[in-house]
């Protein structure tokens, strides 16, 4: 059902982007050491790479059929 796969799209999405941001914070300071830049640069990339994963899932929930069994008798 596409309202059901839309509300997990954005689950999934919101989940990784805390972890990946979380990767994201950890690497820019260590290299950095500046608590300030880090937030900046890690609550940038939170919100535009959640808008493009979100559109890539959705693309290939509808344009992607890698993998699928369609059609295909089975003996």
């Amino acid at each position: 059902d596409n309202k059901k796969s839309r509300i997990r799209h954005l689950a999934k999405t919101f989940t990784w982007r805390v972890i990946a941001s979380a990767t994201t914070f950890t690497l820019f300071y260590i290299f950095t050491e500046d608590v300030k830049s880090a937030g900046v640069v890690t609550t940038i990339e939170f919100f535009l790479k959640m808008l493009f994963y979100y559109m890539h899932e959705r693309a290939w929930f509808k344009y992607g059929r890698l993998g699928e069994m369609t059609n295909i008798d089975t003996y």
